[in-house]
């Protein structure tokens, strides 16, 4: 190896470490602004040394005397992990039957379900309110369990499709000799093989339906707001409370940042599954 190798790999890894220190920079300044007072949060230039202060948290669950966010906080878990949990269900039969079982023209049935998501989510925003408020569906959670699992099952099933296609056809066959029906090769043969993608996929449509505001703003009241909308109510005409806009930030996006951490060997995995052959 030689010494102009050596200098480049290295200062590739120099431009690695300083492009993950510039994405890095917005979320330490979150973390660092959330525990500032609304004060010292609001000087321009910002106060580096400025005291640090659990108020923005405090205030953010209600302490001093607003609303509390468990409620926006479980509808989110609900609609994320309930539309995640229908995706995966109705997903991984269809990639089945894209991927290891094809059906005529393929090819032309991903592009149609990848197609579906090129409509604009506004210009349907009418109809499906008017569907909800004459079906009394509006501030019901089970509404955007629905929307969501419709919204990420066409991602999820193209997915899945590339994922399933690097699952041993052999493997399926002797199983079906063994006389294993479909939903018993489906849990116990497929998925296991192909479970780094389904993680994958599962953590995307999370990650999707959990950052979700559009719909959740307009078709949401009280009982079934979420996380996202519940953030939007701390920007008010007295201003915008800077330190616990952050602290919110902070806590609405632990849930992601945690699953992300937790399943990222399992993303990594499925991310590049097939990629070496």
């Amino acid at each position: 190896m030689n010494f102009a190798t050596v200098l480049k790999g290295k200062g590739l890894g120099l431009v690695a470490w300083l492009l993950g220190i510039v994405f890095f920079l917005p979320i330490a300044w979150m973390v660092l602004t959330s525990f500032h007072s609304e004060e010292n949060a609001a000087t321009n230039p910002p106060s580096f040394a400025a005291a640090l202060t659990l108020d923005g948290y405090r205030d953010f669950f209600g302490a001093g005397g607003g609303a509390s966010p468990w409620p926006a906080l479980i509808n989110s878990l609900v609609a994320s992990l309930g539309s995640t949990l229908f995706v995966l269900i109705l997903a991984l039969p269809a990639a089945y039957a894209l991927a290891i079982r094809p059906v005529k023209k393929w090819t032309d049935v991903l592009f149609f379900f990848l197609s579906t998501k090129m409509l604009p989510i506004v210009a349907g925003l009418l109809p499906i309110y008017l569907f909800a408020k004459n079906t009394d569906f509006l501030d019901n959670i089970w509404l955007l369990v629905i929307l969501y699992t419709s919204m990420n099952l066409p991602i999820a099933v193209w997915m899945m499709q590339s994922f399933l296609a690097e699952v041993p056809v052999a493997v399926i066959e002797a199983a079906q000799i063994d006389g294993a029906r479909l939903p018993t090769v489906l849990t116990r043969v497929v998925a296991p093989i192909a479970l780094p993608g389904i993680a994958a996929t599962a953590l995307i449509c999370f990650i999707f339906s959990w950052n979700e505001l559009l719909f959740a703003r307009v078709l949401t009241g009280v009982v079934a707001q979420t996380a996202p909308v519940f953030l939007t109510g701390f920007i008010t005409s007295q201003g915008l409370f800077l330190a616990k806009v952050c602290a919110a930030s902070l806590v609405i996006s632990l849930p992601v940042l945690a699953a992300g951490f937790a399943a990222q060997d399992k993303l990594v995995q499925g991310l590049s599954l097939g990629a070496v052959k």
